[in-house]
């Protein structure tokens, strides 16, 4: 969750939480026809995905509406409000998951889940630089908290637990999302490819190692494994399954648990086809 979880008006939430849920009342006209707090999130989003976090401002988002920079704040209160309003619109609401609809367990529903999250990041890289300053309050952030531990019902883990399995599959997918996007972003400013990075990585670490200090650095180049770029996909799906592997062993033998569902053996070392699972659009 972002934003500033300080004192607002009347109903004893922070600014950014009553502006989200739309518990704030907005001026009947503007002071420029066809100004509305849709509009200038929408604006701010686009200030974002076409030049980064760092390039919105309420001057810049003004300018772009062709308004006043104080003509927004009759809406927006100050620019962490923006981020958590744009934040909530590039979000949305979660996509229904299969899993849960099918009954097929909750490792399947909980990979679903991280999937369809991580889509949503991927797609909106600039959301990851949004400072985290507190829990979910938003509609939409509530949204995907609650499908995430009804993924969890039937597990036996108890109501502290399941939030820290929650906690712990959302930081996976936050961490790889803004890892793969960091990446993406400086091989896209060197202007090579991905294999002429790694080849070139390579090529570094073979002037830099010495075997008898790096024996297993020494293992990998010889191995020729970082001369070719990862498929981020297989990536994200074996270190996903690695974390829900985890939750598994934690619920071995808890009363009543729900079992992996079909396609999944009763361990952590069942065979698995391929782990990517279909997902709708997330917003």
């Amino acid at each position: 969750m972002t934003g500033t979880y300080g004192s607002s008006g009347g109903t004893g939430l922070p600014a950014s939480i009553e502006a989200a849920w739309g518990l704030r009342e907005r001026p009947v006209k503007g002071p420029k026809p066809g100004l509305s707090l849709a509009r200038i999130v929408d604006a701010a989003v686009a200030v974002a995905e076409s030049e980064g976090l760092g390039a919105v401002s309420m001057g810049r988002v003004a300018k772009d509406l062709g308004a006043s920079t104080m003509s927004l704040y009759r809406y927006v209160s100050a620019k962490d409000e923006l981020y958590v309003l744009m934040q909530e619109a590039a979000l949305g609401p979660p996509p229904p998951l299969p899993a849960l609809e099918s009954g097929a367990g909750w490792r399947e529903a909980l990979r679903q889940w991280a999937w369809a999250q991580r889509e949503v990041f991927h797609r909106n890289l600039w959301m990851l630089r949004i400072p985290v300053v507190g829990p979910p309050a938003s509609p939409n952030s509530l949204a995907w908290w609650e499908q995430g531990l009804q993924a969890l019902d039937g597990t036996g883990l108890s109501e502290r637990e399941g939030v820290s399995v929650i906690l712990l599959v959302a930081g996976f997918v936050r961490n790889e999302a803004l890892l793969r996007g960091d990446l993406a972003a400086a091989v896209e400013a060197r202007g090579i490819s991905p294999q002429e990075v790694m080849n070139g990585y390579a090529r570094t670490l073979d002037r830099l190692i010495d075997p008898a200090r790096h024996p297993a650095l020494s293992r990998l180049l010889v191995s020729g494994v970082l001369g070719t770029p990862d498929d981020p996909d297989d990536e994200f799906a074996f270190g996903l399954d690695r974390v829900l592997d985890g939750v598994e062993v934690l619920l071995r033998g808890r009363p009543g648990r729900a079992e992996p569902g079909p396609g999944r053996g009763a361990g952590v070392d069942a065979v698995v086809p391929d782990p990517r699972p279909v997902t709708p659009s997330a917003c």
